[in-house]
């Protein structure tokens, strides 16, 4: 069975980096934004081209808090607007209302599934506070362009799929719009042992506030400024995510090799493969094709030893949790949920497996 995820295989490449720094934790006698986080949050940073770094709890923790950070710095309000796509993951969206905001969703492009400056052009009015860029299935939204017809408004971005994406600018995701959320979910390209997640900024008044509302808005211990929450990354998480973070860039090459084999090799009219414009913009967190017979190629796929996901069956208007907006016209984001599907890519896959992948889909 080719796995659509092998994340014993992936981890297992560091288990002796992982037992030194578990051991440090343990010697540390510091459970809680310790000297791990404290490293991490340099380091990824420094990588993503950003001056600051805040580790969180998690990637949806990230989106809320970067709102509730802006709202508490006056430059949001309960009932602002945001832009953001209708095809992305639920987190996205729940981001928006937990802070109190409203979501405005935009439909995709059909060839890149992110929204794009002329699609979300049509949405903006005076309500529009900000739009929530999602680099989808880790290619980069071209935010050059977004910020070009978004003068006004914040422009975040949802990195959770896109750690270490590059831009024609060079700049890297966490470093093109004025706030940046990742996740550090398992099975991201850079993936803790558990859940994570981190908010990078240039913005030093953002980055203070949002250090203070992860840790119950507490200013200094006992003493709180804000209703906070509690959202810290995990101190031995951190560590673990330090020492995965060496080799995120040459596990992205990985990436990018199969994908290119991919795009170069799959030749068959029932499967639209996805439009990738720029190597570097892409880091191919997933490889999601499009076909019309979804459940007929997966059981194809199952049959010969291919394990597949959906990214992700139900977009977030046809959710029960958010059926306020279930009779929203989507036609393109409908088409998107019901076609596509994710083939199995990481750094661990042997090249063996990605020419039988090939070979099996062309003959489908």
């Amino acid at each position: 069975m080719i796995k659509f995820l092998d994340l014993n295989k992936i981890n297992k490449r560091f288990e002796a980096e992982f037992k030194t720094v578990f051991y440090e934790f343990l010697n540390s006698g510091q459970c809680i934004l310790g000297k791990g986080v404290e490293t991490f949050e340099k380091e990824f940073s420094e990588y993503c081209g950003a001056r600051y770094c805040i580790g969180v709890g998690n990637g949806l923790d990230a989106i809320t808090l970067i709102f509730k950070g802006y709202i508490e710095l006056g430059l949001l309000a309960t009932e602002d607007e945001v832009l953001v796509p209708a095809n992305t993951f639920v987190a996205s969206v729940l981001g928006i209302l937990q802070a109190g905001l409203k979501p405005v969703f935009v439909e995709p492009d059909l060839e890149s599934y992110n929204i794009t400056a002329e699609t979300i052009k049509p949405h903006i009015t005076a309500r529009t506070k900000a739009v929530l860029l999602v680099h989808l299935y880790g290619q980069l939204v071209d935010v050059e362009e977004i910020q070009k017809v978004a003068k006004h408004i914040l422009v975040i971005e949802d990195a959770a799929q896109a750690h270490g994406a590059k831009a024609k600018s060079g700049n890297r995701a966490g470093n093109l719009g004025n706030a940046a959320a990742f996740s550090f979910y398992p099975g991201k390209n850079l993936g803790a042992l558990g859940d994570g997640g981190a908010v990078t900024t240039n913005n030093l008044k953002l980055a203070e506030t949002i250090s203070k509302l992860r840790n119950y808005g507490s200013v200094s211990k006992y003493v709180n400024e804000y209703q906070g929450c509690n959202s810290r990354l995990d101190d031995l998480q951190a560590r673990f995510l330090s020492v995965k973070l060496k080799c995120l860039d040459a596990d992205n090459d990985v990436r990018r090799k199969i994908a290119n084999r991919y795009l170069s090799n799959i030749k068959n009219s029932k499967i639209i493969l996805p439009l990738c414009l720029d190597l570097d913009a892409h880091v191919f967190h997933l490889f999601v094709i499009r076909v019309q017979q979804r459940d007929e190629f997966i059981a194809y796929a199952k049959q010969h030893q291919i394990e597949t996901l959906i990214h992700y069956p139900i977009p977030p208007h046809k959710q029960e949790a958010l059926k306020e907006y279930k009779n929203l016209k989507l036609p393109i984001t409908e088409q998107i949920h019901e076609t596509v599907v994710s083939l199995p890519i990481s750094p661990v896959m042997e090249i063996n497996e990605v020419d039988k992948l090939i070979t099996v889909l062309n003959a489908y």
